[in-house]
């Protein structure tokens, strides 16, 4: 390889946390996909319910990881956080396992081994994301940090392939519905612990491989214990400890306990949701509280603040893929591609398949824009990113105003809201990674990307909170039929049920009233769909605005 060669090419160090991150996220996005329909099908929880719990389980995954990132910087490093947030998936994936093969002999009890699980899963996922993504930053040295951009689209492109094998094998294993249409309810289990078994590999990949090929240039193990960081892994005059003061401890505390109740008892959420948005929150504020911090690295970091609430919005939008959208698909949606009735939960197949075919060709133009000096700037793409969910979404909208209670959407309109929800993501989503990455002081990189991904886990809360007013799809109004009672007149409040036929309802899992959001009644899907067309339409408006005052605060940053 000549010097022009080795100075241009990617690190060996990105492909190994690439098949890291590729088996992980088979792990995680092959049981996503599974989740909810698990709930409803095998442990007969409600839709509602279910997406609750999917919202709060996907949220503090992305909370957890502030956790992870501080342990990592003060503690464990890099390296040894991702072996054990490894290992700890794994055994949350075959506590999965345990739960949907136990669930006919004793259903409490399964349902507390899938709790169980779920949290293990939180715990590992805390450990293993914000210090992988971390790593990723580290393998670059100064005069190289230009590539970021491009190094995390591939990067995006290895954790969307380990999406679109976990999004097909799992639900091949584990959403089974015969030709009668009936599902089986004991093969979710098959799905769970193909995900356990993909997660071990990632983890002993990163095992065998990391002491030859995840090293600095200079060829120096990275990510070991913070003890053996370097004065050169910083830039010139940066400080490399944090400093707290007792004051800004007590204070982040306090802050959280407040936040806590306005969240709880002001703004009426559950016991999770209040633990994501206070806690982010408070820490959000101890860091920028940091006495060592100069203006420069405070305004880059108020800057990684601003895009991150920007963010929510999207993956509250984007998250419905595993929740409303499943049920659309499930309920209300003809499955038929060519000759084939797909798996509900595997219609979000498209999204992993989408980024893998797209990953490269936005990276190619980010790179072409980059060398006719024309490339935007790193809040100009995440605007972008939410203008193409806010159009996917309107388009949805529009075609789901057309069925009406007793129409099947085509799936074709599931899939091309994929491709567009794709394009958006590969705007935003490893755009802001490489952000992070760009902005952030080293001694924070950790705990920084905790704090971004607490941008996802407020829109995951917030995804779960959209995603339970899913008004009655039609399959509830078939069944309501059968039953002998006429939902669109309960819905619209012309009957009055007798305690039996409320019984019957319950007992179907229908609900006898149209859910409501912020004061409005939600009546049919394209009310449902629109409402995330306004959040996210607007979200792009003011970010877009703001641009030219974030640039300013970058201080060169692109």
């Amino acid at each position: 390889m000549t010097e022009t060669q080795s100075k241009t090419a990617h690190p060996k160090g990105l492909w190994v946390l690439f098949g890291t991150e590729m088996w992980e996220r088979f792990n995680f996005y092959g049981m996503r996909a599974l989740l909810t329909l698990f709930l409803v099908n095998s442990l007969l929880m409600k839709e509602e319910e279910a997406s609750l719990i999917y919202g709060g389980f996907l949220g503090l995954c992305y909370l957890t990881p502030m956790l992870g990132g501080f342990v990592a910087d003060r503690f464990l490093g890099n390296r040894n956080c991702i072996l054990l947030g490894g290992l700890l998936m794994a055994i949350g994936q075959l506590l999965l396992f345990t739960s949907g093969s136990i669930f006919d002999a004793n259903l409490g009890l399964a349902k507390s081994v899938m709790y169980c699980g779920l949290a293990v899963i939180v715990f590992g996922n805390g450990f293993f994301k914000p210090n992988i993504s971390s790593m990723v930053g580290s393998l670059y040295p100064k005069q190289e940090k230009t590539k970021l951009d491009t190094a995390f689209t591939i990067f995006y492109m290895g954790i969307n392939i380990g999406a679109f094998l976990g999004q097909s094998i799992c639900p091949l294993l584990g959403d089974v519905v015969d030709t009668g249409g009936v599902r089986d309810v004991h093969a979710f289990k098959w799905g769970f612990l193909a995900a356990s078994i993909a997660m071990l590999l990632g983890t002993i990949l990163f095992y065998v491989l990391k002491n030859k090929y995840v090293v600095s240039p200079e060829g120096r193990p990275l990510g070991g214990l913070p003890s053996k960081n370097i004065a050169s892994d910083f830039e010139e005059g940066e400080a490399q400890t944090a400093s707290f003061s007792k004051k800004a401890l007590i204070t982040a505390a306090i802050s959280f306990l407040v936040l806590g109740a306005v969240v709880h008892y002001v703004f009426d959420q559950n016991l999770i949701y209040t633990l994501i948005y206070s806690s982010g929150l408070a820490l959000a504020g101890l860091i920028i509280s940091d006495s060592s911090l100069t203006k420069i690295e405070r305004d880059r970091i108020i800057v990684i603040y601003i895009v991150s609430f920007f963010i929510i919005f999207f993956w509250a939008a984007f998250e419905q893929a595993g929740s409303s959208l499943t049920f659309i698909a499930n309920n209300q949606t003809d499955r038929n591609f060519f000759g084939w009735q797909m798996p509900p939960s595997m219609v979000q197949i498209f999204n992993g398949m989408f980024v893998v075919f797209l990953a490269v060709p936005f990276s190619v133009l980010w790179d072409y824009l980059r060398s006719k000096d024309k490339e935007p700037i790193s809040p100009v793409k995440l605007a972008m990113g939410l203008v193409l969910i806010t159009v996917s979404f309107f388009m949805i909208a529009t075609q789901v105003s057309y069925i009406g209670t007793s129409g099947l959407l085509l799936v074709k309109w599931l899939i091309l809201l994929y491709f567009l929800n794709t394009c958006a993501e590969l705007c935003l989503s490893p755009i802001g990674l490489s952000l992070v990455g760009k902005l952030s002081p080293k001694r924070f990189a950790s705990l920084l990307y905790g704090v971004f991904f607490l941008s996802n886990a407020s829109g995951y809360a917030l995804g779960g909170t959209l995603g339970s007013i899913l008004p009655a799809t039609g399959d509830k109004f078939n069944k309501a039929k059968e039953l002998g009672i006429d939902l669109q007149a309960v819905l619209d409040k012309k009957i009055v049920l007798t305690t039996e036929q409320a019984q019957l309802l319950d007992a179907n899992q229908i609900m006898d009233h149209n859910p409501i959001f912020v004061g409005f009644e939600i009546h049919n899907l394209y009310e449902f769909f629109m409402v995330f067309v306004v959040l996210t339409g607007i979200a792009a408006i003011v970010l877009f605005a703001l641009t030219p005052f974030l640039k300013k605060m970058m201080h060169g940053v692109r």
